[in-house]
């Protein structure tokens, strides 16, 4: 019993994590990268889609990014959605393919977005102690309920701050390593 909930506990502490790395991803670094680009939504015959479900997204240079539209009559319609984003960019049209071009980072920008990397981090932080918290009110209830012994208890609140330790280190591993990736260029 006090197992499981450690382990739903470690289950809201990974999503913590993936959503992090999801959020990465859109970090702009100086460089093209596609993931950039995919929370963009275009309107494509009535609905709402993202980018890289309508087009083809390549990187035919470290800093350009390319994107084919499948169908080619929403070019116009995919240019004014990347121009109206949150990247702040303007897309180079040829008619047939888009072209974004990521300039290079000035030293401010740089130490801007790691800032903003760390605030992240932090606030990620705040979701995986979240889930200690929840597990150990769980843990306590079943204490109540005699359940479990208060040495058990003890037990495995240690091991829930193990686990958030074990966590906390990889949200601040992976801000690191995308604070490294920004100052690099």
């Amino acid at each position: 019993m006090p197992q499981s909930v450690l382990n739903s506990g470690e289950e809201k502490m990974k999503k913590v994590i993936e959503a992090f790395k999801r959020e990465l991803q859109t970090v702009k670094t100086g460089r093209a990268n596609p993931n950039i680009i995919n929370h963009i939504k275009v309107n494509y015959y009535g609905s709402e889609m993202p980018i890289n479900q309508i087009a083809s997204i390549s990187c035919p240079e470290a800093t350009i990014l390319m994107i084919k539209p499948y169908d080619k009559s929403i070019l116009r319609d995919l240019e004014k959605a990347i121009q109206l984003s949150d990247l702040h960019m303007m897309p180079q049209n040829d008619g047939q393919v888009l072209r974004l071009i990521f300039p290079p980072l000035t030293e401010e920008t740089k130490k801007k977005l790691a800032k903003e990397v760390k605030a992240s981090a932090e606030n990620m932080k705040v979701g995986v102690r979240s889930a200690r918290r929840d597990i150990n009110e769980e843990l306590k209830a079943l204490e109540k309920e005699s359940l479990i012994s208060e040495d058990e208890l003890e037990e495995y609140q240690d091991k829930s701050q193990e686990l958030t330790d074990k966590y906390i280190k990889m949200l601040d591993d992976l801000a690191k390593e995308k604070e490294a990736q920004i100052m690099e260029i």
